[in-house]
């Protein structure tokens, strides 16, 4: 590819693939003890790892939580595989970690201003997935299995390696682009207004559906993605468990060198295998990948006066030792109606002991007028105040209150019980926007004691 063109054989390739993401079968349920098998027969029945697996395979447990959890909680795969995962040779330092950094985050002085970013420039060419991850910030330490890093990337190039992230599960986010992501357990297709769950340890490939991809992703170190509780809002909203799609077994039978990238510790470690480690043939559990599509989220919000809370549009936590206090949420504003009488509509003017990174997916934001792009991301940490900009306030405090449908945007946010730090490449970034601060200016004065 060069000057934005694309080759005949790259549409082909990009062709090819698109077909195949579109024709993909789906599980659904999250959290499910789901199953699968590629070759029927290949899943053995009564018992998890019978003397002699069927037709060769080697049975394997991926174990996603400690063996003693809470069975809730508890996540574990059984993989039946060409080869055991074990078959490999020594991994080595030999993989410059780019762009991609690792908490704990010490490089730069905690920064307590309101920050925002234009999009992350074009990639050199040759780029994939892996490369393109560029470390915004983040907070606790990853060798706790604590706090969570806000990665953007920006892509033009499938990847051919394979990678895993022993570090944390991978919420991918995606902005331009579709992607087929080949894991251990299936393939899963992803375009912008999804998102798409990789857990922790399990390997994976991305391979470009366009001729470039570019977005967003959270590691979260800690505790893995649930479900948030309902509460008093009963049985039924927000994410409905049976959306989420899990994939069908499929496998690569691939002799010949593979490379095998793996993130451990804050480093990228590789080892070239003598065969594809995305060979397993069937497989069941409950630590699987998973995607979503964000427009499915049922918003719940008020039908009487005044704007909920955020928490309402949380599509997964990752819950921490404090009850109701989460290590990081997803949370998301998908398409509502407004209805509230006699309310300031737009998201209020506030300070949150919660640090917030939110992006766009498309469209605008119903609380910045502009500045505020697709692929592009602003940071509010904890007990920074914000709110609408001026022109927002001003059209919002005017308006005429009727009955309003919000479905020319798509947001999100990361939200995190802790600051997020930020790495130097991000505090001197090009791309950060000078004067952020100024959104702000022109809130005048309104105020008038009575005489």
């Amino acid at each position: 590819m060069s000057d934005g063109g694309t080759s005949r054989a790259s549409v082909f390739e990009h062709g090819e693939a698109r077909k195949t993401a579109e024709g993909l079968a789906y599980l659904s349920g999250f959290g499910n003890e789901h199953s699968s098998e590629a070759v029927p027969g290949t899943l053995p029945e009564g018992r998890n790892s019978p003397q002699r697996a069927p037709l060769g395979l080697y049975a394997e447990q991926l174990s996603g939580s400690a063996f003693t959890e809470p069975r809730p909680h508890n996540r574990r795969s059984w993989l039946y595989r060409i080869r055991p995962s074990a078959a490999h040779p020594a991994f080595t330092r030999a993989v410059d970690n780019g762009g991609l950094r690792t908490g704990p985050f010490t490089d730069i002085t905690p920064d307590p201003n309101r920050l925002r970013w234009n999009p992350l420039p074009e990639p050199p060419p040759g780029t994939d997935f892996l490369a393109g991850l560029w470390t915004l910030g983040g907070n606790g330490d990853a060798t706790q299995r604590t706090g969570m890093a806000v990665h953007l990337y920006h892509a033009d190039t499938s990847m051919e390696r394979v990678f895993s992230d022993a570090d944390g599960e991978l919420l991918i986010v995606p902005e331009r682009g579709g992607l087929l992501l080949h894991t251990e357990f299936g393939l899963l297709h992803v375009e912008p207004g999804h998102v798409a769950l990789i857990p922790r340890g399990v390997r994976f490939r991305v391979e470009l559906l366009d001729a470039s991809a570019r977005g967003y992703v959270c590691e979260n170190y800690g505790a893995p993605f649930r479900l948030p509780d309902l509460g008093p809002i009963g049985a039924n909203g927000l994410a409905n468990v049976r959306d989420f799609r899990a994939p069908v077994a499929a496998y690569e039978d691939i002799e010949g060198p593979v490379q095998v990238v793996n993130k451990f510790c804050g480093n990228l470690w590789t080892a070239t295998y003598d065969h594809s480690p995305l060979d397993v043939v069937a497989w069941h559990g409950t630590h699987v990948p998973y995607i979503y599509d964000l427009r499915r989220f049922n918003v719940i919000g008020t039908i009487s006066y005044d704007h909920p809370d955020p928490s309402i549009f949380t599509v997964l936590t990752s819950p921490s030792d404090t009850p109701g206090l989460a290590g990081v949420d997803f949370v998301v504003f998908a398409p509502r109606w407004l209805v509230g009488e006699n309310t300031f509509r737009p998201p209020y003017f506030h300070r949150n002991v919660m640090s917030e990174y939110m992006g766009l997916i498309e469209g605008a934001y119903d609380a910045k007028a502009e500045g505020f792009v697709p692929g592009g991301g602003s940071l509010h940490n904890m007990m920074s105040a914000h709110g609408p900009d001026r022109e927002t306030f001003d059209r919002a405090s005017a308006a005429e209150l009727r009955p309003q449908k919000v479905d020319d945007g798509l947001a999100f946010m990361f939200e995190t019980r802790w600051p997020v730090m930020l790495t130097p490449q991000a505090a001197t970034a090009e791309h950060l926007q000078q004067g952020y601060d100024d959104v702000w200016r022109g809130l005048e004065r309104h105020f008038r004691p009575l005489p």
